[in-house]
Protein backbone atom coordinates (compact mmCIF):
# COMPACT_ATOMS: atom_id res chain seq x y z
CA UNK A 1 0.00 0.00 0.00
CA UNK A 2 3.06 2.44 0.75
CA UNK A 3 4.84 1.74 -2.37
CA UNK A 4 1.49 2.26 -4.50
CA UNK A 5 0.86 5.36 -2.56
CA UNK A 6 4.20 7.21 -3.10
CA UNK A 7 4.31 5.86 -6.92
CA UNK A 8 0.65 7.92 -6.93
CA UNK A 9 1.81 10.71 -4.62
CA UNK A 10 3.54 12.54 -8.00
CA UNK A 11 0.32 13.21 -9.83
CA UNK A 12 -1.61 14.53 -6.84
CA UNK A 13 1.80 16.59 -6.27
CA UNK A 14 0.96 18.18 -9.86
CA UNK A 15 -2.36 18.32 -9.11
CA UNK A 16 -1.71 20.52 -5.98
CA UNK A 17 0.72 22.40 -7.51
CA UNK A 18 -1.64 23.45 -10.76
CA UNK A 19 -4.69 24.36 -7.57
CA UNK A 20 -1.83 26.35 -5.83
CA UNK A 21 -1.57 28.45 -9.47
CA UNK A 22 -5.20 28.57 -9.49
CA UNK A 23 -5.60 29.88 -5.89
CA UNK A 24 -3.05 32.48 -6.26
CA UNK A 25 -4.69 33.59 -9.50
CA UNK A 26 -0.89 33.25 -10.96
CA UNK A 27 -2.91 30.82 -13.41
CA UNK A 28 -6.50 32.15 -14.21
CA UNK A 29 -9.75 30.81 -14.50
CA UNK A 30 -9.44 31.90 -18.52
CA UNK A 31 -5.53 30.43 -18.99
CA UNK A 32 -7.06 27.15 -17.34
CA UNK A 33 -9.64 26.98 -20.16
CA UNK A 34 -6.81 27.28 -22.86
CA UNK A 35 -4.29 25.24 -20.78
CA UNK A 36 -7.75 22.73 -20.74
CA UNK A 37 -8.22 22.81 -24.21
CA UNK A 38 -4.87 22.35 -26.03
CA UNK A 39 -4.62 19.35 -23.50
CA UNK A 40 -7.71 18.19 -24.88
CA UNK A 41 -7.44 18.36 -28.42
CA UNK A 42 -3.58 18.17 -29.23
CA UNK A 43 -1.25 16.13 -26.46
CA UNK A 44 -4.18 13.90 -25.11
CA UNK A 45 -5.63 12.54 -28.69
CA UNK A 46 -1.51 12.32 -29.69
CA UNK A 47 -1.02 10.00 -27.03
CA UNK A 48 -4.47 7.73 -27.48
CA UNK A 49 -3.76 7.85 -31.24
CA UNK A 50 -0.33 6.52 -30.89
CA UNK A 51 -1.29 3.89 -28.28
CA UNK A 52 -4.25 2.61 -30.73
CA UNK A 53 -2.59 2.72 -33.73
CA UNK A 54 0.21 0.10 -32.28
CA UNK A 55 -2.78 -2.00 -30.88
CA UNK A 56 -4.40 -4.51 -33.05
CA UNK A 57 -8.83 -4.05 -32.30
CA UNK A 58 -8.29 -7.88 -31.62
CA UNK A 59 -5.99 -6.77 -28.49
CA UNK A 60 -8.40 -4.07 -27.74
CA UNK A 61 -12.06 -5.42 -28.17
CA UNK A 62 -13.17 -7.17 -25.21
CA UNK A 63 -17.00 -8.02 -25.06
CA UNK A 64 -16.43 -9.57 -21.62
CA UNK A 65 -14.46 -6.21 -20.55
CA UNK A 66 -17.95 -4.03 -22.07
CA UNK A 67 -20.50 -5.64 -20.17
CA UNK A 68 -18.81 -6.35 -16.69
CA UNK A 69 -18.19 -2.56 -16.82
CA UNK A 70 -21.30 -1.40 -18.18
CA UNK A 71 -22.96 -3.17 -15.84
CA UNK A 72 -20.97 -2.44 -12.83
CA UNK A 73 -21.76 1.26 -14.08
CA UNK A 74 -25.20 1.19 -14.58
CA UNK A 75 -25.66 -0.49 -11.17
CA UNK A 76 -24.27 2.33 -9.43
CA UNK A 77 -26.07 4.97 -12.09
CA UNK A 78 -29.36 3.31 -11.09
CA UNK A 79 -28.69 3.04 -7.26
CA UNK A 80 -27.94 7.14 -7.35
CA UNK A 81 -30.69 7.59 -9.22
CA UNK A 82 -33.01 5.89 -6.82
CA UNK A 83 -31.62 7.68 -4.10
CA UNK A 84 -32.37 11.16 -5.64
CA UNK A 85 -35.75 10.42 -6.52
CA UNK A 86 -36.54 9.49 -2.99
CA UNK A 87 -34.82 13.01 -1.73
CA UNK A 88 -37.67 13.80 -4.27
CA UNK A 89 -35.18 15.36 -6.99
CA UNK A 90 -36.08 15.79 -10.60
CA UNK A 91 -35.22 13.87 -13.25
CA UNK A 92 -32.43 16.57 -14.69
CA UNK A 93 -30.66 16.72 -10.86
CA UNK A 94 -30.79 12.73 -10.38
CA UNK A 95 -29.03 12.41 -13.79
CA UNK A 96 -26.43 14.73 -12.99
CA UNK A 97 -26.41 13.49 -9.49
CA UNK A 98 -25.83 9.60 -11.22
CA UNK A 99 -23.28 11.05 -13.93
CA UNK A 100 -21.34 12.45 -10.88
CA UNK A 101 -21.20 8.68 -9.33
CA UNK A 102 -20.82 6.96 -13.10
CA UNK A 103 -17.95 9.04 -14.57
CA UNK A 104 -14.36 9.50 -13.45
CA UNK A 105 -11.75 11.60 -14.62
CA UNK A 106 -10.22 8.42 -17.20
CA UNK A 107 -8.51 10.69 -19.77
CA UNK A 108 -6.98 13.32 -17.81
CA UNK A 109 -5.61 11.21 -15.06
CA UNK A 110 -6.65 7.34 -15.58
CA UNK A 111 -4.58 6.72 -18.64
CA UNK A 112 -1.66 8.39 -17.98
CA UNK A 113 -1.94 6.68 -14.18
CA UNK A 114 -2.89 3.61 -15.37
CA UNK A 115 0.25 3.47 -18.16
CA UNK A 116 2.58 4.62 -15.71
CA UNK A 117 1.60 2.09 -13.09
CA UNK A 118 0.54 -1.08 -14.98
CA UNK A 119 2.66 -0.47 -18.23
CA UNK A 120 2.01 0.29 -21.59
CA UNK A 121 -0.55 -2.61 -21.74
CA UNK A 122 -3.52 -0.77 -19.67
CA UNK A 123 -3.70 0.98 -22.44
CA UNK A 124 -6.36 -1.42 -24.17
CA UNK A 125 -9.13 -1.64 -21.55
CA UNK A 126 -8.54 2.00 -20.45
CA UNK A 127 -9.52 2.92 -24.18
CA UNK A 128 -12.76 0.68 -23.26
CA UNK A 129 -13.61 2.07 -20.29
CA UNK A 130 -13.51 5.80 -21.58
CA UNK A 131 -15.24 4.35 -25.03
CA UNK A 132 -18.74 3.73 -22.60
CA UNK A 133 -18.06 6.39 -20.41
CA UNK A 134 -18.29 8.64 -23.44
CA UNK A 135 -20.67 7.03 -25.96
CA UNK A 136 -23.15 5.39 -23.76
CA UNK A 137 -22.82 7.73 -20.33
CA UNK A 138 -22.08 10.93 -21.60
CA UNK A 139 -25.07 10.19 -24.55
CA UNK A 140 -27.65 9.08 -21.39
CA UNK A 141 -27.49 12.45 -19.33
CA UNK A 142 -28.03 14.77 -22.37
CA UNK A 143 -31.08 12.15 -23.22
CA UNK A 144 -32.41 12.13 -19.14
CA UNK A 145 -32.04 15.95 -19.16
CA UNK A 146 -34.20 16.40 -22.09
CA UNK A 147 -36.47 14.33 -21.42
CA UNK A 148 -36.77 16.00 -18.18
CA UNK A 149 -37.51 19.27 -19.52
CA UNK A 150 -40.37 17.45 -21.68
CA UNK A 151 -38.36 17.46 -25.11
CA UNK A 152 -37.89 13.29 -25.29
CA UNK A 153 -35.24 11.42 -27.31
CA UNK A 154 -36.42 13.28 -30.36
CA UNK A 155 -34.32 13.53 -33.67
CA UNK A 156 -32.98 17.09 -32.05
CA UNK A 157 -32.16 15.13 -29.29
CA UNK A 158 -30.73 12.55 -30.78
CA UNK A 159 -28.47 14.71 -33.08
CA UNK A 160 -27.00 16.41 -30.43
CA UNK A 161 -25.82 13.56 -28.89
CA UNK A 162 -24.30 12.08 -32.66
CA UNK A 163 -22.65 15.94 -32.62
CA UNK A 164 -21.45 15.95 -29.10
CA UNK A 165 -19.51 12.20 -30.50
CA UNK A 166 -18.41 13.02 -33.80
CA UNK A 167 -16.51 16.20 -32.03
CA UNK A 168 -15.02 14.84 -29.04
CA UNK A 169 -11.25 14.29 -29.92
CA UNK A 170 -10.77 11.32 -27.65
CA UNK A 171 -13.25 9.37 -29.36
CA UNK A 172 -11.86 10.62 -33.26
CA UNK A 173 -8.67 9.53 -31.78
CA UNK A 174 -9.35 5.95 -30.79
CA UNK A 175 -11.08 5.41 -34.04
CA UNK A 176 -9.08 7.04 -36.17
CA UNK A 177 -5.67 4.81 -34.16
CA UNK A 178 -7.73 1.72 -34.60
CA UNK A 179 -8.28 2.33 -38.12
CA UNK A 180 -4.65 2.57 -38.82
CA UNK A 181 -3.80 -0.49 -36.99
CA UNK A 182 -5.95 -2.19 -38.95
CA UNK A 183 -4.36 -1.01 -42.16
CA UNK A 184 -1.27 -2.77 -41.15
CA UNK A 185 1.15 -0.41 -41.43
CA UNK A 186 3.40 1.11 -39.26
CA UNK A 187 3.76 4.76 -38.08
CA UNK A 188 6.74 6.52 -39.84
CA UNK A 189 9.56 7.43 -37.30
CA UNK A 190 9.22 10.73 -38.06
CA UNK A 191 5.22 10.75 -37.26
CA UNK A 192 6.03 8.47 -34.15
CA UNK A 193 8.28 10.63 -32.92
CA UNK A 194 5.82 13.68 -33.29
CA UNK A 195 3.22 11.64 -31.66
CA UNK A 196 5.30 10.40 -28.93
CA UNK A 197 6.54 14.24 -28.02
CA UNK A 198 3.33 16.18 -28.38
CA UNK A 199 1.86 12.96 -26.14
CA UNK A 200 4.12 13.76 -23.38
CA UNK A 201 2.96 16.90 -22.50
CA UNK A 202 -0.88 15.46 -21.80
CA UNK A 203 0.24 13.65 -18.44
CA UNK A 204 1.96 17.04 -16.72
CA UNK A 205 -0.88 19.30 -18.33
CA UNK A 206 -3.87 17.40 -17.45
CA UNK A 207 -2.96 17.24 -13.99
CA UNK A 208 -1.87 20.78 -13.71
CA UNK A 209 -5.05 21.43 -15.66
CA UNK A 210 -7.11 19.45 -13.35
CA UNK A 211 -5.66 21.57 -10.34
CA UNK A 212 -5.85 24.59 -11.58
CA UNK A 213 -9.66 23.77 -12.78
CA UNK A 214 -10.39 22.84 -8.80
CA UNK A 215 -9.11 26.28 -7.39
CA UNK A 216 -12.81 27.82 -8.58
CA UNK A 217 -14.61 24.58 -7.45
CA UNK A 218 -16.69 25.75 -4.30
CA UNK A 219 -17.56 22.91 -1.20
CA UNK A 220 -20.65 23.97 -1.43
CA UNK A 221 -23.66 21.03 -0.15
CA UNK A 222 -20.90 19.03 1.76
CA UNK A 223 -23.78 16.54 2.93
CA UNK A 224 -24.96 15.90 -1.14
CA UNK A 225 -21.14 16.35 -2.25
CA UNK A 226 -20.12 13.32 0.53
CA UNK A 227 -22.50 11.06 -0.52
CA UNK A 228 -21.84 11.29 -4.36
CA UNK A 229 -18.01 11.17 -3.19
CA UNK A 230 -18.80 7.94 -1.35
CA UNK A 231 -20.69 6.69 -4.21
CA UNK A 232 -18.12 7.18 -6.66
CA UNK A 233 -14.52 6.21 -4.91
CA UNK A 234 -16.40 3.16 -3.15
CA UNK A 235 -19.37 2.16 -4.72
CA UNK A 236 -18.63 2.25 -8.27
CA UNK A 237 -15.63 0.17 -7.99
CA UNK A 238 -16.60 -2.12 -5.84
CA UNK A 239 -19.92 -2.55 -8.40
CA UNK A 240 -17.32 -2.93 -11.22
CA UNK A 241 -15.28 -5.44 -9.48
CA UNK A 242 -18.81 -7.38 -9.27
CA UNK A 243 -19.47 -6.85 -12.85
CA UNK A 244 -16.07 -7.99 -14.20
CA UNK A 245 -15.08 -10.48 -11.29
CA UNK A 246 -18.36 -12.14 -11.13
CA UNK A 247 -21.11 -11.55 -13.48
CA UNK A 248 -18.91 -11.17 -16.59
CA UNK A 249 -15.50 -12.27 -15.56
CA UNK A 250 -12.58 -11.53 -17.66
CA UNK A 251 -8.68 -11.35 -17.22
CA UNK A 252 -7.50 -10.64 -14.04
CA UNK A 253 -5.06 -8.34 -15.79
CA UNK A 254 -7.88 -6.21 -17.44
CA UNK A 255 -9.74 -6.45 -14.28
CA UNK A 256 -7.70 -5.01 -12.16
CA UNK A 257 -7.64 -1.87 -15.07
CA UNK A 258 -11.73 -1.69 -14.63
CA UNK A 259 -11.85 -1.53 -11.31
CA UNK A 260 -8.82 0.56 -10.83
CA UNK A 261 -10.00 2.94 -13.50
CA UNK A 262 -13.81 2.84 -11.39
CA UNK A 263 -12.02 4.45 -8.30
CA UNK A 264 -10.86 7.63 -10.04
CA UNK A 265 -12.85 10.97 -8.99
CA UNK A 266 -15.87 12.76 -10.28
CA UNK A 267 -14.73 14.33 -14.02
CA UNK A 268 -14.09 17.68 -15.00
CA UNK A 269 -16.72 17.20 -17.86
CA UNK A 270 -19.76 16.15 -15.50
CA UNK A 271 -19.56 19.63 -14.51
CA UNK A 272 -19.74 21.26 -17.90
CA UNK A 273 -22.58 19.62 -18.80
CA UNK A 274 -24.01 20.60 -15.57
CA UNK A 275 -22.87 24.11 -16.27
CA UNK A 276 -24.00 23.73 -19.96
CA UNK A 277 -27.42 22.71 -18.86
CA UNK A 278 -27.97 25.07 -15.65
CA UNK A 279 -28.38 21.78 -13.44
CA UNK A 280 -26.82 21.60 -10.09
CA UNK A 281 -23.14 22.95 -11.13
CA UNK A 282 -22.43 23.91 -7.58
CA UNK A 283 -23.34 20.39 -6.05
CA UNK A 284 -20.91 19.00 -9.08
CA UNK A 285 -18.44 21.64 -8.57
CA UNK A 286 -18.39 20.42 -4.50
CA UNK A 287 -18.62 16.55 -5.71
CA UNK A 288 -15.49 17.08 -7.99
CA UNK A 289 -13.17 19.03 -5.41
CA UNK A 290 -13.92 16.83 -2.22
CA UNK A 291 -13.88 13.35 -4.17
CA UNK A 292 -10.41 14.70 -5.66
CA UNK A 293 -9.00 15.11 -2.33
CA UNK A 294 -10.49 11.98 -0.97
CA UNK A 295 -8.92 9.91 -3.85
CA UNK A 296 -5.41 10.88 -2.61
CA UNK A 297 -5.91 7.99 -0.46
CA UNK A 298 -8.94 5.58 -2.00
CA UNK A 299 -6.95 5.20 -5.52
CA UNK A 300 -3.75 4.00 -3.95
CA UNK A 301 -6.06 1.54 -1.58
CA UNK A 302 -7.82 0.40 -4.71
CA UNK A 303 -4.90 0.24 -6.93
CA UNK A 304 -3.04 -2.04 -4.26
CA UNK A 305 -6.10 -4.14 -3.54
CA UNK A 306 -6.55 -5.22 -7.33
CA UNK A 307 -2.44 -5.21 -7.42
Amino acid sequence: MAEIFFRTLPFFAIIALGYGAGRSRFFTEEATAYLTKFVFYFPLSAMIFRFAANLSFAEVFDPALILGYLAGTLAVYLLVSAVAMIRRLDMQTAAVEAQCAAIGNVGFLGLPMMATLFGPASVAPMMLVLSVDLVVFSSLIVILINAGRGQGPGLGTLKLVGLGLLKNPMILAICAGLAWSASELRLPVPVNDFLTLLGAAATPGALFAIGASLASKSAERLQVAGWLSFAKLVLHPACVALGVLWLMPVAPYSAAIAIAAAALPVAGNVYMLAQHYGVAPQRVSAAILISTLLSIATVPAVIAWVS
